[in-house]
């Protein structure tokens, strides 16, 4: 007998058969499996992008991660925040004694003992995140990152009753309008965009009957698309959002202004030049090595900071946390038990400090933020020399 879980759709001559699954649920495991055994679909979707996949299939990918090239390319923070978010799935899904995605490999496992044909139908996690992170603005990043560290360091009791609870429908439409109206920014492209795409992918598989495992979260709107007859531009939901050039031309500014208050106070009264340029130094400097000595950088990264905030600050091109977090990497290169350990080790204060990979991470974010505080106070320093000599 089916349970509310199992959605059934009946479009023309195709019948859809959705399973809505809790990612670290036991329960939700076993239907997968019960339902393409019972059902013996033409093809199995499942809620997984080639990316996740692969990494389900090798293990070691964790190993091959390149931490130079995720600094190098600034995606530091949102490194870590998809580390947060993993770790807590993972704990999750250790407290119900069971393997992260337990069912999503399940439904793999069935639909090759079946000899159905398995669809990839997420639109790849690399999209999603940019998509997120370009639109949310900087008190977004923020609550985000701030969610994800309650996630991770929290010890909420969740039993599997609470589970199964949060897989009704009418829950979920509680919680998605919930966050509809906290969070639109991350509401749309995590939730209904790929409702959109998940749809599209699930009409597009082979055969009459399909069955699709899905987070439960997706399965209304996705019940709702795959009655909609009009077509959904795909390419359109895959484009990564560039970055913003009024930011730029913000920061060129802030940049240009900077230099030529300090040239023009130099020009005007060489005593007050110099120290308009040390206090730019310093403060620069100084919040920046701060910083990252509270991330327990290694020396030389600290020094690097130091060293490189003053410049950087003046062009937005340029980071100091690149620079330290580079530094830190090549001191304390991680080796295997770094990757493998550190979806576990982020799941404490101490874990995250330990382990060389979050600690890398911590430094570039740290110095950052070290940098950005020293601008703000040094340029106000800047500022004050300039109207000294003007008025």
């Amino acid at each position: 007998m089916e349970n509310e879980n199992i959605h059934r759709v009946q479009y023309g001559e195709k019948e859809y058969i959705l399973i809505a699954t809790a990612h670290v649920s036991k329960r939700s495991v076993e239907e997968v499996k019960e339902v393409i055994e019972r059902e013996k679909p033409d093809s199995v979707c499942v809620e997984l992008c080639e990316n996740r996949y692969e990494t389900i299939k090798d293990k070691d990918k964790w190993k091959n991660t390149d931490i130079f090239e995720v600094i190098k390319s600034g995606k530091s923070l949102l490194f870590l925040v998809n580390i947060l978010l993993s770790s807590y799935q993972k704990k999750m899904a250790k407290k119900f004694g069971i393997e992260p995605g337990g069912e999503m490999i399940q439904g793999i496992k069935s639909a090759e003992d079946i000899g159905a044909n398995l669809v990839l139908a997420d639109r790849d996690i690399q999209t999603t995140f940019s998509r997120i992170w370009g639109n949310i603005g900087l008190w977004g990043k923020v609550k985000l990152m701030f969610q994800a560290i309650m996630s991770a360091f929290g010890d909420e009791d969740i039993s599997e009753e609470d589970l199964q609870e949060l897989k009704s429908e009418d829950m979920l439409t509680n919680v998605l309008n919930e966050l509809s109206t906290s969070f639109p920014q991350l509401a749309t492209p995590l939730l209904h965009e790929r409702d959109k795409y998940l749809a599209h992918k699930i009409k597009e598989a082979e055969g009459d009957k399909v069955v699709a495992v899905l987070g439960a979260a997706h399965v209304p709107g996705i019940k709702k698309e795959l009655l909609n007859e009009s077509e959904t531009d795909i390419d359109e939901l895959c484009i990564k959002p560039k970055k913003k050039k009024i930011g730029k031309f913000i920061g060129w500014g802030i940049s240009i202004g900077i230099i030529s208050l300090i040239a023009y106070t130099l020009y005007s009264n060489r005593s007050d030049g110099l120290e308009s340029i040390l206090s730019w130094v310093i403060w620069n400097g100084s919040l920046s090595a701060i910083a990252g000595a509270i991330a327990f950088a290694h020396p030389l990264a600290i020094l690097t900071a130091f060293a490189v905030a003053p410049i950087s600050s003046l062009n937005p091109l340029l980071a100091a946390g690149w620079f330290a977090g580079i530094v830190e990497a090549y001191k304390r290169k991680p080796n295997v038990s770094d990757f493998e350990s550190l979806p576990d080790d982020v799941s404490s204060i101490k874990g995250i400090w330990k382990n060389r990979v979050s600690r890398i991470l911590l430094v570039v974010i740290f110095v950052n933020l070290g940098s950005t505080v020293g601008t703000l106070i040094g340029g106000a320093e800047v500022i004050k020399l300039f109207l000294q000599n003007i008025l």
